[in-house]
C-alpha cells in the first residue's frame, strides 16, 4: 500500500508540474482586429508585419518570461460591426489584449471591453479622452492621441510665430468622419485660448476630389494648414495646393504621412510638406538591424523587405514595444497565469519607456493611460524627413481639461 501510494503522488506531482510547464509555456495571444481590405490598407500591412517580425525576433528568445507571443490578425474592413464581430470571436479563443487600429472600430468595441474587463490598446487612433485612467480603465491609447498631436501642433506653429498666435490664420482640412473629427474640439479650444483665427474645411470621403475645399482654403489664405488627410488624399492635396498657389511650407500634416505618399507626390514637389510623428523613422536603430540580420537576410521575413523603409513599420514596433513590454511587466510582477488585470497593472508600471529611442519617452500611470502624449514635427527636404522639433507635449492642462470634460460625459452616459 506505501508503495502504491507513493507511486500515485508521484504520478500526480508529475501531471502538476507538467500542468505547470504547459501553463507557463502557453501562448500569449494578441488580437489585431484591423482594416486589411478597405480604407486603410495602406498602413496596416506594414504595421501587421512589423508585429509579426517583432514576435519572432522575441519568441526566438524565449518569448515573454518564457510565454511564446502569439499574433493573430483578422480584417474588420474599417466597419464597426465587424470590428465588434472580431472582438467577440478572438474574446473566445483567448485573447485578452485588443487592438483595432481605426477610430471609429475602437470606439465601437470599448463599451465591451470595458464591461468585459479586457484590454484595448489604441495607439495613435481613438477617443482622445481615453487616456483617463480612471474612467476607462482598460483603455490604453499610449503614445499621443489626437488631441495631443493637435495641441503640439498648435505649440509648433505658435514657436514659428515667435510666441504669439494673435491674428495668425490657421485653416484644417480634415475627412468628414470620425477619424477626421477627432481632434477638431482641441483646435477650437486653443483657438479661442491663444486668439488665432480657425477655419475648419471638412471634405467629404473618400477625400479623391478636393478641388472645391482647397479653393476655399486659398480664399481663406491661412498662414497654416493643418491636414488630417491620409493616403491618396496627401497627393490630391499636394496637386490642388500647387494649383491654388498655396506654398507646401505652410502644410502639417497628422502622423499618418508616410514615404509612399512621398514618391506617389513626388520627392521634388514635396518639398517643405511637414508632420507630425510618433516615431522614429529610417532603419538605424538596433532592433530593425536585428530584424534584417535574423530574418530578412535568411528569408524569414513576414513580408515585403521595402516595407522597412516606411515609417509605418517603425510605429508598428513602437506601438508594440510598448505593448510587450508592458505584458513583460505583468509576468514579473504578477507572475502567470496572466489576467487582464495583471497586464493593466504591467502597462500602468511602465516608466519613461522609449524602446531604445524608437518613440518618445512615455510613462503610464493607473491615472494617465497616454503615457505623455510627445511628438515633434518633421519636414521633407526633397531627399529626407528632417527634424523640426524636439519631443514636445503641449498644451497638457488645456488638453486633460477637456479630457475630463469628455471622460466625465462619457462616465454619466455609460453607467
Amino acid at each position: 500500500m506505501k508503495r502504491a501510494l507513493l507511486s500515485t503522488l508521484s504520478g500526480v506531482a508529475l501531471l502538476l508540474g507538467a500542468s505547470t510547464a504547459s501553463a507557463q509555456q502557453a501562448p500569449i495571444k494578441f488580437g489585431l482586429c484591423y482594416d486589411l481590405s478597405k480604407a486603410y490598407t495602406f498602413v496596416t500591412p506594414q504595421i501587421v508585419q512589423a508585429v509579426k517580425d517583432y514576435a519572432d525576433i522575441l519568441n526566438a528568445k524565449g518569448g515573454l518570461e518564457g510565454s511564446p507571443i502569439e499574433i493573430v490578425a483578422q480584417d474588420h474592413g474599417n466597419e464597426p460591426q465587424r470590428g465588434i464581430e472580431c472582438y467577440e470571436k478572438l474574446k473566445r479563443e483567448g485573447v485578452m489584449i485588443f487592438d483595432t487600429l481605426s477610430t471609429p472600430v475602437s470606439r465601437a468595441v470599448l463599451p465591451r471591453a470595458m464591461t468585459d474587463g479586457n484590454i484595448l490598446l489604441q495607439s495613435f487612433v481613438g477617443r482622445g479622452d481615453a487616456i483617463d485612467g480612471d474612467v476607462f480603465k482598460w483603455v490604453f491609447p499610449i503614445g499621443p492621441t489626437y488631441w495631443g498631436q493637435m495641441a503640439n501642433n498648435v505649440q509648433y506653429i505658435k514657436n514659428q510665430s515667435k510666441g504669439n498666435l494673435k491674428g495668425v490664420k490657421v485653416g484644417f482640412i480634415y475627412p468628414d468622419y470620425a477619424f477626421g473629427q477627432e481632434p477638431i474640439a482641441i483646435l477650437k479650444t486653443l483657438a479661442e485660448k491663444e486668439g488665432f483665427e480657425l477655419n475648419l474645411f471638412p471634405n467629404p470621403m473618400p477625400g479623391r476630389d478636393q478641388a472645391a475645399v482647397w479653393t476655399q482654403i486659398r480664399r481663406f489664405n491661412p498662414d497654416w494648414v493643418i491636414t488630417w488627410n491620409l493616403s491618396a488624399m496627401h497627393v490630391v492635396a499636394a496637386r490642388e495646393m500647387k494649383r491654388n498657389g498655396i506654398a507646401m511650407d505652410k502644410l502639417i500634416s497628422v502622423n499618418w504621412f508616410n514615404e509612399v505618399d512621398i514618391a506617389n507626390i513626388g520627392a521634388a514637389d514635396a518639398k517643405g510638406m511637414k508632420r507630425g510623428t510618433n516615431v522614429a523613422g529610417g532603419q538605424d536603430h538596433a532592433l530593425i538591424k536585428q530584424i534584417i540580420a535574423d530574418l530578412y537576410d535568411k528569408g524569414k521575413g513576414n513580408g515585403d523587405r521595402k516595407n522597412l523603409q516606411d515609417v509605418y513599420y517603425n510605429t508598428g514596433l513602437a506601438m508594440y514595444s510598448v505593448a510587450f513590454e508592458g505584458v513583460r511587466n505583468a509576468i514579473k510582477a504578477g507572475g502567470r497565469p496572466l489576467t487582464p488585470t495583471k497586464i493593466k497593472a504591467g502597462l500602468e508600471s511602465l516608466r519613461n519607456f522609449d524602446a531604445n529611442g524608437l518613440l518618445a519617452p512615455v510613462t503610464v500611470t493607473a491615472q494617465d493611460h497616454g503615457g505623455g502624449g510627445k511628438t515633434r514635427i518633421e519636414m521633407w527636404d526633397g531627399a529626407k524627413w528632417v527634424p523640426q522639433s524636439d519631443w514636445i507635449s503641449a498644451y497638457n492642462d488645456v488638453v486633460m481639461e477637456v479630457v475630463k470634460k469628455e471622460s466625465a460625459e462619457f462616465a454619466k452616459t455609460n453607467k
